[in-house]
């Protein structure tokens, strides 16, 4: 007897750490489906009150205050992108005049000179540079191959983006009635859980949405002003980029430090002006760190504390566990997803996670 009980107990476990795994297989294959509408549910989540002034101010009907927030929506990524052409018009220009060859006896050349400033400082890193082997193993024709992927993609981002509007214009017009069609067909127990459950979801997400909004501006003044400072061409919009990096968790500052160095460095490639590259990519690391000490002590506790209300160990492994599955869009969505469905576990089991 004790001998079956175990068989159907190993046969249970077996069976459900299958459907994990097939559930977990599920949500890899359509991953890309699922990052659209949760991307759609937080630009509803902050474009619905612009519909509802609309609607309650200025007596809009349902079909045009959703229209007018669409609208404002694509006002708003036209302004995003057009920011960034100047910048990449720039970038595509140094890129385009690149000489392979000449780029390669560049760097090499421009090694030489870090060490001989170096050296100038008492500082000697000769050895260590003689064996970094990596820059002649280059093959610098890459380049070009990377801005043709870069375009190439250009198109799958655009049917995404179009993916985006379309099901956030229909989140924004119907949701009303998709909650309650939600709510309509729960038991009448835990509609009342539903409901407030929604409520807090929406208190909380907003909280957060508008610390991030809050806290992206106050990273762009930050970086523009250090970067203006430094004489970095672009500030503005390098600052921009990299304040936008920060959401981002974890990885979204670094990207944006690489970000900062790249982009200095591509207008001092000239080994005659690498002691005014070195100084200011060095300026720009202190003012980086400084900024970022601002963002982690003083931002993010704020953000968090008002929304996520959870031991920063949870939510360390809730945004790495996001971000393995859904890469880096996961990481971006693993604080609000993580809010909602703790809002949701605590009010049908009424413990506070």
């Amino acid at each position: 007897m004790k001998l079956d009980q175990l068989t159907q107990s190993i046969l249970k476990s077996i069976l459900v750490l299958a459907c994990i795994t097939l559930f977990l297989i599920f949500l890899i294959k359509v991953k890309v489906v699922i990052i659209y509408i949760l991307i759609s549910m937080v630009l509803t989540l902050i474009f619905t009150p612009f519909s509802s002034f609309l609607r309650s101010k200025l007596k809009f009907n349902n079909l045009s205050s959703s229209i007018a927030s669409l609208f404002l929506l694509v006002i708003v990524i036209m302004i995003l992108i057009g920011s960034f052409i100047p910048l990449i018009i720039e970038q595509s220009k140094n890129l385009s005049l690149l000489n392979n060859s000449e780029l390669k006896s560049n760097i090499e050349s421009l090694i030489i000179s870090i060490n001989n400033y170096f050296e100038s400082n008492n500082l000697t890193v000769y050895d260590f540079l003689s064996e970094f082997t990596l820059l002649s193993d280059i093959d610098f024709a890459f380049i070009p191959k990377l801005l043709n992927y870069i375009i190439s993609e250009v198109g799958s981002i655009g049917i995404g983006l179009l993916s985006i509007l379309f099901i956030t214009f229909f989140f924004i017009k119907d949701g009303d009635e998709i909650l309650t069609r939600i709510n309509g067909i729960l038991p009448k127990k835990v509609k009342k859980n539903f409901l407030s459950s929604i409520s807090k979801i929406k208190l909380l997400l907003s909280r957060y949405f508008i610390g991030i909004s809050v806290q992206i501006t106050v990273l762009f003044i930050l970086y523009s002003i250090m970067l203006s400072i430094i004489g970095v061409n672009n500030a503005l919009v390098i600052a921009f980029l990299c304040a936008l990096l920060n959401i981002i968790p974890y990885i979204g500052p670094l990207i944006g430090l690489v970000l900062m160095g790249l982009l200095t460095m591509t207008n001092y490639i000239d080994p005659v002006l690498v002691k005014e590259m070195l100084s200011k990519v060095i300026y720009i690391f202190i003012g980086f760190s400084v900024v970022q000490l601002i963002d982690n002590f003083i931002i993010q506790p704020y953000i968090f504390s008002k929304s996520v209300k959870s031991h920063p160990l949870k939510v360390f492994v809730v945004i790495i566990t996001s971000g393995v599955l859904f890469g880096i869009i996961g990481l971006m969505i693993a604080i609000p997803l993580y809010t909602s469905l703790k809002v949701i576990y605590s009010s049908y089991s009424g413990k506070e996670t």
